[in-house]
């Protein structure tokens, strides 16, 4: 049964610890320098940073320190991560698609299965999650902010899964992220068009719960939502929301390969190629 699947995980999970100090910097080793991690003690409240200029583009490099990051958060001392961008315009501006672009087969298998972990580590995080969108989050940037369970995003800015824009079909997996925050009529029609919703959209369909007027306004408002959860025994709490996101994560889980499989066919078709090609050549005149 699910339920014991995920209590026999949960016996092999760290505890989560209260903090003691006001604002440090939580790391093992050497820090990373595209991501950073800063505590607050009295809340016991993580916020992770991407920090990789100049968009946050999710590169093999930063989607790993993330993954470590998310990792050493859940199993330190935080009782929530709050994601967001050390970029003031930039969320993220999504996969790094140079590395789509007449990829080397290897290579690109390594990538997407990096991406698939990454995913798997924020959306199936124990510990209360929100995003703090302090700039755009087109593409995999919005897959990163609906894998959260809280979304508050500034004014003027967009949101959304624009993948038919530059021919690539996204994975069930990632469809699945975006259904468990918007019903599936307004995903179905949002993914075909290929469609960014500014701000105030975002928060009229559900896509973001709040808005906010300033980055640390932003903060503050995922912290407040972290803390509804003050009263919820935190292993109860988890074991509740990995059974509650299962059927997101199912069909990834029982076949990685296949996904695995499924994207690097597509993404080495002429007609990929193609698209993408003419999606990045539009880049660079716009510039």
């Amino acid at each position: 049964m699910l339920r014991n699947r995920l209590i026999d995980a949960a016996s092999r999970m760290k505890p989560i610890l209260c903090g003691a100090q006001s604002l440090r910097s939580l790391s093992q080793g050497a820090p990373s320098k595209l991501t950073t991690i800063e505590v607050d003690d009295k809340s016991g409240i993580a916020t992770l940073s991407m920090n990789q200029p100049p968009v946050n583009t999710l590169t093999m490099e930063l989607m790993h320190d993330l993954i470590d990051s998310i990792n050493q958060i859940e199993s330190n001392k935080s009782r929530g991560l709050i994601l967001t961008s050390s970029n003031d315009r930039v969320f993220s501006a999504g996969l790094d698609l140079n590395e789509l672009l007449n990829p080397e087969v290897e290579r690109f298998r390594l990538f997407w299965t990096r991406f698939q972990d990454l995913w798997l580590a924020l959306h199936l995080c124990g510990i209360p999650t929100a995003a703090a969108i302090n700039g755009h989050a087109p593409a995999a940037g919005c897959v990163l902010a609906t894998a959260c369970e809280y979304r508050v995003m500034l004014p003027d800015l967009s949101i959304g899964i624009h993948a038919t824009r530059f021919s690539f079909v996204i994975s069930k997996w990632m469809m699945h992220s975006y259904q468990s925050v918007l019903p599936r009529r307004i995903v179905e029609r949002a993914l075909n068009q290929g469609k960014l919703f500014a701000t105030q959209e975002a928060l009229e369909v559900g896509l973001v719960d709040e808005v906010s007027s300033s980055k640390e306004e932003a903060l503050s408002k995922c912290a407040a939502f972290v803390a509804t959860f003050d009263k919820a025994n935190p292993l109860a709490r988890s074991l509740t929301k990995r059974m509650c996101r299962d059927p997101d994560v199912r069909d990834l889980l029982k076949d990685r390969s296949a996904d695995l499989k499924e994207c690097v066919d597509y993404v080495t078709s002429p007609h990929f190629q193609e698209g993408l090609s003419n999606h990045l050549e539009g880049l660079k005149n716009r510039k």
